[in-house]
């Protein structure tokens, strides 16, 4: 069975950083393109930053600048540093592993929350 645990979320203050971490049991990542999505309340489900099987990254247009999407093959993990931290990043970020319709996973989400 394949488990994703996100960790690292939290309070933080506007202009400042937090580092999430996706730890994933149960297959290797190395094979699935592996992303980050946040979701506020009231709001869809919107995808934040994607890195390939080849470290290829994209970025929403809201972050990029702002957030680095990496993966640690050796620690099966995925990572989002996210600095200059905004209100309007508060969100439940998901982390999602991805190879095709049948090994689609995701984790069940961290708080970020940005308010002085």
């Amino acid at each position: 069975q394949v488990r994703l645990v996100e960790s690292g979320g939290g309070l933080v203050q506007p202009g400042g950083s937090l580092r999430l971490s996706c730890a994933a049991a149960g297959t290797r990542l190395g094979a699935f393109t592996m992303g980050w999505y946040r979701q506020a309340p009231g709001n869809q489900r919107e995808l934040v930053a994607r890195i390939t099987r080849s470290s290829s990254t994209s970025y929403a247009d809201s972050v990029r600048g702002r957030f680095t999407i990496s993966r640690d093959s050796a620690e099966n993990t995925l990572y989002l540093q996210m600095s200059g931290l905004k209100p309007e990043d508060t969100a439940v970020y998901y982390c999602n592993a991805y190879l095709s319709e049948e090994h689609d996973y995701w984790g069940q989400g961290t708080q970020v929350t940005v308010s002085s």
